[in-house]
C-alpha cells in the first residue's frame, strides 16, 4: 500500500472524488488586501480549551502578572495543549465566559487586562533546526500549543507523534476550498518563505519520501508566490488541483492526489500519508525558529456589512466585536455574524465571545447575502443529498435515525465518517438543516460513549477490588488454617490431647453444669403439685441453731474477762463521788454562815433605827437559816443516795442506773423545796412588813404565801412521780429500746399534765387570795369564791388520781416485761419484749385514765 501511494503520486496524475459542488466562491472581497494588524484591545479572554481534546491545568491565578507568550496552562500529554498570554498584563478573573460555539454556552476563560507594554517573555530561538534532535523539536511544537489551523484543530504534536516512521507522503493543504475564506491564500502570498521553512521542519521531523503542496487553481497569486519562494528547490513539489468543494477536506484531497481512500474508521497514516495546513506549517516555523507560541493567527473579515474586507492578524482572546469594529462593522440585529465559511460555519450567538485557534473567518452579511432560513419541510426522498455526498453516505437515512435518536442505527450507517461539509443541506430541496441534526446526533453518541466508558472503567475497578478482596480473604483463611494446624500439632506434641477437642469438651461440661436442676415436688390433699421445700427449711434451721450455739459460747467468756476490771473501776468512781460531795457540803456551809452573819449585822444595824425594820430583818434571817438547814439536809440525802448508788453498782448495772435516777430526782426536789421556801419566806417577810400598816393586806399576803407553799408541795409531788417514771424508763432502757421509748413518752405526758395541774392550782390559789381579800367587803362573794376554790381543788385531786392510775398500770406492765429469768439473752427473750403487748397495756392505761377523768368531771358538776 505504501509503495502504491508513492507510485501514484509520482505519476503526476490527479483523481476525482464522488459528489461535491461548485458554490459561488466570494473570495475576491477579501484577498486583494495584504495582511494587516488592528488596534489591540484592552482586555483579552483566553478560553482554556481551544482544540480537539481536554483542557489543561491552570498555572496562574487571579492577580498574577504575566508576560507575552507565557504559558497559562499545561497538559499531561500531547492531546492536552497549553494556552498562552497574547500580551503582558494582569490576570483579573478566571471563570465562565461566553464561548465561540454554536450553543453559546459559557466555558472556563482567563481574563487578562493588558498593560500596553506588550512585553515578551524570554525567548530562545533556534537558528538551525537541523542541529536539534527531532524529539526536541516535537516537544517545542507541543509547548507552543500548535493545533491544526485548517478547521479541525487537532493537536499537531499528537498527529506527528502518532505517524512517526510511517509517513511516506507529506501533504501540505493549501486548497482552502470554502467560499469567502481567504486567510490561507493571503498567508501564502505574504509569508511564503516562512511557510516553506515550516514545511522543511515538518519534513525533518517526519522524514517522508515526498512532500507535496496542494493549491486550488483559483489561487494563481498564491501559486506564483510559493513557486518563487522555492527558487528551483525540488524538495517540495507544488500540485495545482481543480476547484471543487470540498476538495480541501483531508480525505478528499488525498483521494484527488493519490486516488486512494482512507479506510473506514481509520487514519491517513495507515496508508503512509500525513496532511497539515499551510497555516499550521507557518505556526511551526514561528515556534521553532522564533520561539513564539501560537498566540495569533490570520482571520478573514468579510461580508457586505464590512466596508473594507481583509485578512488581519488577530491575537487569541481578542473579542470578536472588537475586530469587527476595527474593520468598520456596524451592528445590525437583523443580520447575524458567521464564524467560519457559509458551508461549515455557524452563527455566533454572542459577539463578545473571543477569537480562538479555530477562528479562520468572520462573515458579516447584509440582506443581499443573507436571508432567514426557509421553513423546513418533509423529506421527499429525492436522493440529492446522497448523490452529492463526498463520503458516499446516506444522509436521508441518517436524518431519520437522528430524529428518532436511534443511535445504534446511526453508527451502523457510519455517521462518524461525516465531515460536516454541508453539501447535503446545500442541495436539499426541502431546506432541511441536515448538518445540524448530524452534529447533535454525534454529540449525543459521544456523550453516551463517554458514560459507557466511565461505567466500564468503574466496573473494571470494582471487579479488581472484589478479586483483590477475595484473594486477601483466601490468604487470611490459609494463614489461619496453617496457624491452627501448627497450634494443634504443638499442643498434641506437648500434652497428647487435641486442643480443639479439649475445648469442645470443656464447653459441653460447662453446659452440663449450667443445666437447670430438677425441682422436687409434693402433692397436697387437694391433689395440687407444690414444690418440696423441706430440704431448704432443714438447712435454714441448722444454720440458725449453729449461730445460736456460737453466740452462747462467746457471751460467758466475755463477761468473765471484764468482771475484775469493772469492779475496780466502780470502787474508784465511788471514792471520787464521796470526795466531791464533802467538798460541796463544806462550800455550802461556808456560804450559809456568811449569809447569816451578814443578815444579823444588817438586822442589828437596822434595829437601832426602826422596830418594824428590825422585825422584818429578823424574819428574813430566820428564813435564810431555815433554807440553809434544808439545803444541808438535801445535800446529805444526795450524798447518801450517790454513795448507795455507787455501792450498789457493784452488784447490778440496772440497779445502779435506778439509784442514780432516784438521787437526781431527790436533788431536784430539794432544789425546788428550797426555791419554794425562799418564796414563802419572802412573802412572809413582806406580810410582816406590811402588817404594821394594814391588817387586810397582811391577811392577803398570808393567803398568797399559803397558796405558794401548796403549789410548791404539788410541784414536789409531780416531780416525784416524774422521777419515778424516769427511773422506770432508765431501768427498762437496759432491756429494750422500744420499752425505753414507751416509758419516755409516758413521762412526757405526765410532765405535761403536771404543768396543767400546776397552772390550775395557781389559778385556784390566786382566786382564794382574791376571795380572802374581798371577804372583808362582802360575805356572799367570799362564800362563792370559797366554793369555786373547793371545786378546782377537787378537780386537781381527780387529775392526780388519774395520773396515779396511769403510773401504776405502766409500772405493772413494765414489771411484767422486766420479770424474766436471769438468762435474758436466751432464745425466748422475744416473748417478754413483745411490742404488741406493750401497746395493749398502754391503751388500757389511757382508757382507765379517761374514765377517772370523766368521773371527776361528774363530781365537779
Amino acid at each position: 500500500m505504501l509503495d502504491d501511494v508513492l507510485t501514484r503520486i509520482n505519476k503526476n496524475r490527479l483523481w476525482d472524488f464522488p459528489g461535491g459542488i461548485h458554490p459561488p466562491e466570494m473570495k475576491q472581497q477579501s484577498n486583494g488586501t495584504k495582511l494587516s494588524r488592528l488596534k489591540q484591545p484592552d482586555t483579552y479572554y483566553i478560553a482554556l480549551k481551544q482544540h480537539a481534546g481536554k483542557a489543561g491545568q491552570l498555572l496562574v491565578q487571579v492577580g498574577d502578572y504575566v508576560l507575552k507568550g507565557q504559558a497559562l496552562t499545561q497538559g499531561d500529554d500531547y492531546r492536552t495543549l497549553p494556552v498562552h498570554a497574547p500580551t503582558s498584563g494582569t490576570i483579573t478573573a478566571i471563570g465562565d465566559y461566553a464561548s465561540s460555539h454554536p450553543s453559546g454556552l459559557p466555558e472556563t476563560t482567563i481574563t487578562l487586562q493588558a498593560d500596553g507594554k506588550d512585553q515578551w517573555r524570554d525567548r530562545q530561538p533556534i537558528e538551525d533546526f537541523l542541529t536539534v534532535p527531532p524529539e526536541q523539536l516535537l516537544q517545542k511544537i507541543y509547548q507552543a500549543g500548535i493545533a491544526g489551523l485548517g478547521g479541525a484543530v487537532f493537536p499537531t504534536a499528537s498527529k506527528i507523534a502518532s505517524a512517526e516512521n510511517k509517513v511516506k507522503l507529506l501533504i501540505i493543504n493549501g486548497a482552502e476550498c470554502e467560499p469567502y475564506i481567504t486567510c490561507d491564500d493571503r498567508l501564502m502570498r505574504d509569508r511564503s518563505l516562512d511557510i516553506l521553512e515550516g514545511i522543511r521542519i515538518l519534513r525533518y521531523i517526519l522524514r517522508p519520501q515526498k512532500v507535496v503542496l496542494a493549491i486550488e487553481d483559483n489561487k494563481a497569486e498564491a501559486i506564483e508566490a510559493m513557486q518563487q519562494a522555492l527558487s528551483g528547490a525540488n524538495d517540495i513539489e507544488i500540485r495545482v488541483i481543480p476547484t471543487k468543494y470540498p476538495s480541501g477536506a483531508a480525505k478528499q484531497l488525498i483521494q484527488v492526489l493519490t486516488g486512494l481512500e482512507v479506510p473506514n474508521n481509520g487514519r491517513s497514516s495507515q496508508i503512509g500519508v500525513l496532511m497539515n495546513n499551510v497555516a499550521t506549517a507557518f505556526a511551526v516555523k514561528k515556534a521553532i525558529i522564533d520561539d513564539e507560541p501560537l498566540i495569533e493567527r490570520v482571520v478573514t473579515l468579510t461580508g457586505d456589512k464590512i466596508p473594507q474586507p481583509r485578512n488581519v492578524w488577530a491575537r487569541i482572546g481578542t473579542p470578536i466585536y472588537h475586530l469587527l469594529q476595527q474593520a468598520g462593522y456596524q451592528y445590525d440585529d437583523r443580520f447575524p455574524v458567521f464564524m467560519g465559511g457559509p458551508m461549515m460555519g455557524f452563527i455566533l450567538p454572542n459577539l463578545n465571545s473571543p477569537v480562538t485557534k479555530v477562528t479562520n473567518c468572520l462573515i458579516a452579511p447584509d440582506h443581499f447575502e443573507y436571508q432567514p432560513p426557509p421553513q423546513e419541510r418533509n423529506c421527499i426522498r429525492c436522493s440529492a443529498c446522497s448523490d452529492h455526498c463526498p463520503i458516499k453516505l446516506m444522509p436521508q437515512q441518517l436524518y431519520w435515525f437522528a430524529r428518532s435518536e436511534d443511535h445504534e442505527k446511526s453508527e451502523q450507517y457510519n455517521l462518524k465518517d461525516c465531515i460536516e461539509c454541508g453539501v447535503c443541506a446545500y442541495v436539499c430541496p426541502s431546506n432541511i438543516p441536515l448538518i445540524q441534526y448530524f452534529r447533535q446526533e454525534k454529540a449525543k453518541i459521544a456523550e453516551l460513549k463517554l458514560k459507557a466508558k466511565l461505567a466500564e472503567e468503574a466496573k473494571v475497578r470494582f471487579e479488581a477490588k472484589q478479586a483483590r478482596m477475595e484473594r486477601e480473604k483466601q490468604e487470611r483463611d490459609r494463614r489461619t488454617q496453617l496457624a491452627a494446624e501448627a497450634r494443634r500439632a504443638e499442643m498434641a506434641k506437648q500434652q497428647g490431647v487435641d486442643p480443639v477437642q479439649a475445648a469442645l469438651e470443656r464447653v459441653r461440661q460447662k453446659q452440663a453444669s449450667n443445666a437447670t436442676p430438677q425441682i422436687k415436688t409434693i402433692t397436697n390433699d387437694k391433689g395440687e403439685i407444690l414444690p418440696d421445700n423441706s430440704d431448704i427449711m432443714a438447712a435454714r434451721k441448722a444454720r440458725r441453731l449453729a449461730k445460736q450455739a456460737q453466740t452462747q459460747t462467746v457471751q460467758p467468756t466475755a463477761s468473765t474477762a471484764t468482771a475484775t476490771t469493772d469492779k475496780e473501776n466502780k470502787q474508784a468512781a465511788i471514792a471520787a463521788a464521796i470526795a466531791r460531795a464533802k467538798a460541796k457540803k463544806a462550800q455550802q456551809a461556808e456560804n450559809s454562815n456568811s449569809t447569816a452573819a451578814s443578815s444579823s449585822v444588817a438586822t442589828e444595824s437596822s434595829a437601832d433605827t426602826d422596830p418594824r425594820k428590825a422585825a422584818i430583818a429578823a424574819a428574813i434571817a430566820r428564813a435564810k437559816a431555815k433554807k440553809a438547814q434544808q439545803t444541808e439536809n438535801s445535800n446529805n440525802a444526795a450524798e447518801s443516795s450517790s454513795v448507795a448508788t455507787e455501792s450498789s453498782a457493784d452488784t447490778d448495772p440496772r440497779k445502779a442506773a435506778i439509784a442514780a435516777a432516784i438521787a437526781r430526782a431527790k436533788a431536784k426536789k430539794a432544789q425546788q423545796a428550797e426555791n419554794s421556801n425562799s418564796t414563802a419566806e419572802s412573802s412572809s417577810v413582806a406580810a410582816e412588813s406590811s402588817a404594821d400598816t394594814d391588817p387586810r393586806k397582811a391577811a392577803i399576803a398570808a393567803a398568797i404565801a399559803r397558796a405558794k407553799a401548796k403549789k410548791a408541795q404539788q410541784a414536789e409531788n409531780n416531780n416525784s412521780a416524774a422521777e419515778s417514771s424516769s427511773v422506770a424508763t432508765e431501768s427498762s432502757a437496759d432491756n429494750d429500746p422500744r420499752k425505753a421509748a414507751i416509758a419516755a413518752a409516758i413521762a412526757r405526758a405526765k410532765a405535761k399534765k403536771a404543768q396543767q395541774a400546776e397552772n390550775s392550782n395557781s389559778a385556784a390559789e390566786f382566786s382564794s387570795v382574791a376571795t380572802e381579800s374581798s371577804a372583808d367587803n362582802d360575805p356572799r362573794k367570799a362564800a362563792i369564791a370559797a366554793a369555786i376554790a373547793r371545786a378546782k381543788a377537787k378537780k386537781a385531786q381527780t387529775l392526780a388520781e388519774a395520773e396515779k392510775v396511769i403510773l401504776i398500770t405502766t409500772d405493772e406492765t413494765l414489771d411484767q416485761q422486766q420479770s424474766p429469768s436471769a438468762d435474758h439473752h436466751s432464745i425466748d427473750n422475744h416473748q417478754h419484749t413483745d411490742p404488741r403487748k406493750v401497746a395493749i397495756a398502754a391503751a388500757i392505761a389511757r382508757a382507765k385514765a379517761k374514765k377517772v377523768a370523766r368521773e371527776g368531771n361528774q363530781d365537779n358538776v
